[in-house]
């Protein structure tokens, strides 16, 4: 039977890069191998592997971008704690979207949210003695783990399919217990699963920060994308569920990257409370001249990551928030195109024997969005990716981001065309044909 790639050349591209085992590979690894494979034969693969925006940013970003280049400021060094105008706009839009009061000097702009969690995560494994463990509630962003892996950090992990509900409260104390956690990350929605936590679930998470004094470090990447809930009313509830609403004891990861479309631009920001800010931890002045949490956040970690974030892309970043701010840019609206694509995607793949792997979000059916997980019944992951690859359709194993349904995938919706989707469908229907036993 004669897949759509030829297999010698699949195998043969693998064995060039030295690609042994998909399912371990990292995502850039196997997005080189689809980049030679296309060149190698012509054909276009189905992209699901790479979580790339597809959707041009908001022009007002652009031109005050381009504007603040003309003003000059590309021979100034910026403001590590932000430019004024951005120092305005981060607390409105925690305030305007998320509905938690956070001030202008708990804001504080970094290289996107990856960088914003590396400088969460040397502070925070910092901050008591003997309490140097990060705990990940999986699935969750492979990079975070090997930020940690390069800082010569310890973390624990679990998945959380099995534990959601007040499950979650009872697992997580498992490890609280042992008195050697610092902080608590995870991604909402998630990153790979594209589940939510519920208000109930933070609300646990939000508990037992207080009671094991930790740090909850909430991933905010997709901001706004769990299309279930339009939070696009700027001042307005609904709000973007966070922790911030039930603990003191928060780190906000907020991106531009998939909510705003600015990915190339490398811009983000951090936020959290300001008790936990003014708050002094005197173990921290045994890596950093401070002990007060928001000095050695600014002047500690991101000063020593970056020395602040380019110059010019503050004034765009300010300039999107601040339209999102004003409600005359409705970024929500702007990437529903996402939550579109993975309703028709996500058919096509069940209708021809896959199963969604996280399906929901403690019995609610889970939301369509930049991400989901498909598995096929009889392959674990390898055997479903490397078969894939000769289909021309590309993923991630969910095995590479702490998942333990080690048999499924992560696809993202960003890179698929809606005029693709005949291709995909004919993709899976082939392979299909080819499984059924």
């Amino acid at each position: 039977m004669e897949s759509f790639i030829n297999k010698n050349i699949v195998d043969n591209k693998r064995k060039e890069l030295s690609i042994a085992s998909v399912s371990t590979a990292s995502i850039r690894e196997i997005t080189k191998l689809i980049n030679e494979l296309e060149a190698a034969t012509g054909e276009s693969f189905i992209r699901m592997e790479m979580g790339v925006p597809g959707i041009e940013p908001t022009q007002a970003a652009i031109e005050a971008e381009i504007a603040a280049l003309h003003r000059g400021v590309a021979s100034k060094y910026p403001n590590i704690e932000g430019v004024p105008e951005l120092k305005v706009e981060m607390p409105r839009f925690v305030k305007n979207f998320i509905g938690v009061d956070v001030p202008a000097s708990c804001c504080v702009p970094s290289v996107g949210s990856m960088q914003g969690g590396m400088a969460a995560f040397l502070v925070t494994t910092r901050c008591h003695e003997g309490r140097d463990v990060s705990l990940f509630i999986d699935p969750g962003f492979p990079v975070q783990k090997t930020q940690m892996q390069t800082l010569g950090l310890k973390y624990e992990t679990f998945d959380v399919f099995n534990y959601r509900g007040e499950k979650l409260r009872d697992k997580l104390e498992t490890y609280l217990l042992k008195g050697d956690i610092a902080s608590i990350i995870y991604s909402n929605p998630n990153n790979p699963s594209w589940i939510s936590f519920t208000e109930k679930e933070l609300k646990i998470i939000a508990e037992l920060a207080d009671k094991y004094d930790v740090i909850a470090i909430e991933d905010l990447a997709y901001f706004g994308m769990d299309f279930r809930t339009d939070i696009s009313t700027s001042g307005q509830p609904p709000y973007q569920p966070s922790v911030a609403n039930y603990t003191d004891n928060f780190v906000l990861l907020i991106s531009s990257s998939k909510a705003f479309s600015y990915a190339g631009q490398r811009i983000g920001f951090v936020a959290y409370s300001e008790k936990l800010g003014k708050r002094r931890f005197p173990a921290l002045k045994r890596n950093f001249m401070f002990d007060e949490f928001s000095r050695t956040m600014i002047f500690g970690a991101l000063y020593a990551l970056s020395s602040g974030v380019t110059h010019s892309v503050q004034y765009g970043f300010a300039a999107m928030l601040k339209a999102a701010n004003d409600g005359t840019y409705n970024f929500i609206e702007h990437i529903k195109i996402y939550g579109e694509k993975a309703q028709i995607m996500k058919k096509l793949f069940t209708d021809n024997g896959f199963y969604i792997v996280y399906d929901n979000d403690e019995g609610r059916p889970l939301a369509d969005g930049f991400y989901f997980t498909v598995a096929y019944p009889g392959l674990d992951g390898e055997e479903l990716l490397s078969e894939l690859l000769y289909y021309g359709i590309s993923a991630i194993s969910l095995g590479t981001t702490g998942s333990d349904c080690t048999q499924g995938l992560r696809a993202c919706t960003s890179l698929i065309r809606m005029d693709q989707m005949s291709a995909l469908e004919e993709r899976l229907k082939l392979f299909h044909q080819h499984h059924t036993s």
